[in-house]
């Protein structure tokens, strides 16, 4: 099948809109790829360093409780700590508000796409205080801005990132032989969590060829790597187990204890054949369908082998590939797709969206988690499911009906025409059935719920 304009926007988009016109070709999607994040520079989100600062001020807070000597000294710094957190909280709906406004109104819609792919690749989840709301700094930091160079440098910015050290505790990770684990009489236990999903998630994927002794090797490795206060990368020395160790059959390390062997390791992992499979086997699964095409899987992994990972040469060789834009149904839609891609079809205005975390919760956050889908919060390391059946439940199915046929409305009062919406939402290949609905509700609500909760809508 060749390159169609509405399956471009449907299947590596975030779906159609009135006012955004489809990509004109793979060339012109590679191209917005390659230039200005003009998303991002118009709903931004902020980086790690600020999650990092509010974590400071609240344990500061938590601090003067301790050794408060009075009683107003403790309800002073128990308001401090409130604020604190109300102020991130605050600050962390803004986050959410621009990113699901990227959704509706970004004209590249493939990067959205992208990175919340990626940030589902390498999935850390903030464990609690203002940890739990670094997950969108975290992607702005560390996955966005590499969506289009080498996959070794995503992969690098991903493990030094304080969310991905905190998420996995590799940041108090000690080696049982380092000079802090001799003076701590350690014993040979190991925290291996980062190393094994480093290998098994992030890189050579699950069944690839390596072993348990590898796991052990990159998890002594890893040792080392930590974070300052909270808020930046350091490698610690002190924490660092010595000595060489063998991963994959090459041995790293040796007297210097620096981040130089994480970085060897890195690389080689990047480069490893079985990444190569791994990651054009999960990007064409995300992207076209459960079971993807073998020889456009296989045209991918030789393009990123090829090129050293270049991931931009990786989605060149999907988009190119016939089978990318087979006619059949696509993917079904996550809830994030699902809720992204009904704001843009609506063609919805900044002003729509509200600011108010607790509107937004109520809106937008709350009837996700009914959909199945809890922002930024997977269960595990793998992030969420991709099968079709994961997303296609009785009560999940139900949640997104109640959310187009009540949402919409709640949002803009002033809604389209059903009649128009549904060349809007599906383009012109709209199944009759749909039109012959939307044509029949008795209001614009229910047109544009039936749109929305119709089974075309549901797929990429």
């Amino acid at each position: 099948m060749p390159f169609e304009p509405n399956r471009a926007a449907i299947r590596f988009g975030c779906g159609l809109s009135p006012k955004i016109a489809a990509p004109l070709n793979v060339d012109a999607m590679l191209a917005a790829l390659e230039g200005p994040d003009r998303a991002a520079e118009r709903f931004p989100v902020a980086g790690f360093e600020v999650v990092g600062r509010a974590t400071i001020a609240v344990q500061q807070a938590g601090r003067d409780f301790r050794n408060a000597k009075s009683e107003d000294a403790r309800v002073a710094a128990r308001e401090a700590r409130k604020m604190h957190l109300r102020g991130l909280r605050e600050k962390a709906g803004g986050w959410v508000r621009n990113v699901l406004l990227r959704r509706a109104l970004a004209q590249d819609g493939f990067r959205e796409r992208l990175a919340f792919f990626w940030s589902d690749h390498f999935t850390a989840v903030g464990r609690a205080g203002p940890l739990s709301l670094g997950y969108l700094p975290y992607v702005e930091d560390a996955i966005r801005p590499y969506l289009d160079g080498r996959f070794a440098d995503m992969l690098k910015a991903v493990i030094t990132h304080p969310h991905m050290l905190i998420y996995f505790k590799q940041h108090v990770t000690v080696g049982p032989n380092s000079a802090l684990g001799q003076r701590r009489n350690l014993s040979r236990d190991l925290n291996e969590n980062l190393g094994r999903e480093l290998i098994e998630l992030h890189t050579l994927g699950v069944g690839a060829e390596y072993s348990q002794a590898d796991v052990r090797a990159l998890a002594e490795l890893l040792t080392g790597m930590s974070v300052e206060r909270e808020t930046k990368f350091m490698f610690r020395p002190r924490f660092a187990e010595p000595g060489a160790h063998k991963v994959l059959g090459r041995v790293y390390g040796g007297a210097e204890l620096s981040f130089d062997r994480v970085a060897a390791v890195l690389e080689d992992l990047a480069a490893h054949p079985a990444t190569a499979a791994h990651l054009a086997r999960k990007l064409a699964v995300h992207f076209t369908g459960d079971s993807p095409d073998p020889d456009m899987v296989r045209t991918m992994a030789e393009a990123y082998r090829a090129s050293d990972g270049h991931l931009l040469e990786v989605y060149q060789a999907m988009l190119r590939h016939p089978a990318a834009w087979h006619a059949g149904p696509g993917n079904v839609k996550q809830p994030i797709d699902f809720v992204g891609s009904s704001l843009r079809a609506l063609g919805i205005a900044p002003r729509h969206v509200p600011d108010d975390h607790r509107k937004l919760n109520q809106i937008v956050l709350g009837p996700m988690v009914l959909m199945g889908q809890t922002w930024g919060a997977p269960l595990g390391p793998d992030g969420w499911p991709e099968a079709d059946t994961a997303w296609i439940t009785p009560q999940r199915m139900a949640a997104r009906l109640q959310w187009g046929m009540t949402v919409p409305f709640r949002l803009m009062r002033l809604l389209p025409d059903p009649r128009e919406f549904v060349e809007a939402a599906l383009g012109p290949d709209a199944p009759e059935p749909v039109r012959f609905a939307a044509k029949a509700a008795e209001t614009h609500a229910e047109g544009v719920g039936l749109v929305l909760a119709s089974p075309a809508f549901q797929r990429m």
